[in-house]
Parts: structure tokens; sequence; C-alpha cells
């Protein structure tokens, strides 16, 4: 594998998440609410009152060991992947956009205190799910899509016993937007027009949803 092919932007995520995740230990636990709060986890209160910033930061911080190592190995198996399809910046950008939709949808729908990168990784289920729809002719694509889609639906079952659901459901869609948005380097175009819809989507929907939010605090 050449340097150009490395996953480095994959590598890259992983490494930040670590090394918030150790600065957290050291400063008290990832466990501790006092933390939490102050290395930017999503409190709902805080960002109706002007930490805009909250809505970037949970995508850094994981509460727990298990719930890095989980993400984390998640994060790395499916983020070559899709960083090999769309390309090191294309990627970024989608882990940045499906966390944010997450955390906007998490602000309106869950009243928890929450972090992980949980909501990009669902970024990354819903680019498969887009990839899927646009080259089914592909079939390694579409076997791929179908075994991700079931992950996406085992994933959110588990939502319903505590897991923030909301914030799941939105990284998925804002992905599944952002994928057709940003289209795919090293496959078929994707069509203008379903480009501008989901770019047009993407805005409005989140859009609605982050007002809806701040005026409820």
């Amino acid at each position: 594998m050449t340097r150009k092919q490395r996953p480095s932007a994959t590598y890259f995520l992983i490494i930040i998440n670590i090394i918030v995740y150790l600065l957290m230990t050291v400063a008290g636990g990832s466990e501790n609410t006092n933390v939490l709060v102050f290395f930017g986890a999503k409190v709902n209160q805080l960002i109706g009152q002007g930490e805009w910033w909250r809505l970037f930061t949970p995508m850094f911080i994981h509460i727990g060991l298990q719930h890095i190592v989980l993400n984390m190995v998640t994060l790395y198996f499916i983020g070559i992947q899709i960083e090999a399809v769309f390309g090191k910046w294309r990627f970024v950008i989608l882990y940045l956009i499906s966390g944010l939709g997450g955390n906007i949808a998490s602000f309106v729908f869950s009243p928890s205190i929450s972090a992980g990168a949980s909501t990009s990784i669902f970024g990354l289920f819903g680019a498969f799910l887009m990839l899927g729809e646009s080259y089914r002719q592909n079939p390694y694509i579409r076997a791929t899509a179908k075994q991700f889609l079931i992950l996406v639906i085992l994933n959110l079952g588990l939502g319903f016993t505590g897991i923030d659901i909301a914030g799941h459901i939105g990284g998925l869609l804002a992905g599944f937007l952002t994928a057709y948005v940003l289209g795919t380097p090293n496959l078929e175009k994707i069509p203008t027009n379903k480009k501008i819809l989901a770019g047009a989507a993407l805005v409005i929907i989140y859009g609605i949803l982050a007002v809806a939010g701040f005026k409820q605090y």
C-alpha cells in the first residue's frame, strides 16, 4: 500500500479521539460529569445559552473505555472503506457534518448529556446506504450496503435501551444526504439534480431542527 493509498484521514480522526480520551482520563475520568462538560459534551441548556460549539465537540468525546474502543474499531473498519471511495477530504467532511447533524437532532429530541463519535459513524453508514442506492449495479457495493443496513437496524434497535437514538438517526440522515452532495470521485458521477436536492434537504432539515432546538432553551 502506497502512502497515497493509506487511510490517513481515518487514522487521524482515530488519533484525535484517543488523545481527547486520554486527556479526559488524566483530568479526572471520561465518566466524570464535570470532565465531560468541560471537554464539550452535548448539554442542551448550555447550547441554548450560546455554547453552540457543543454541537461539534461531542463527536470527539467518549464516556468510558468500552465506549471509545467500540467506536474506534467501528470507525477504523468503515472509515477505510469510505475514505477509499470518497477521498480523504470528503471523508473528513462526511464525518464532521454527520456528527453535527446527529448532535443537532440529539439537541432537539434528547434532553440527556451525551457524547461520542457514533453520530459521525452513523453518518458513514448513511454514506454507504447512499452508495447502495446510487450504484446498485455494482455487486460489491450492493452487498456491502445491505450488510451495513442490517448493522444500522440492529444498532437503532439497541437505541431503545438507552443509547441516543435521535443522534444516531440524525447522523445517519446527514451522512446519507452529504454523500450525495460531495459525490464520489472514484466512481461514476452523481447526477447534478440529486446533488442539489440532497443539499437543499440537508440545509432545510437541519436548519429547522437547529432553530427548533434553540427555541426550546
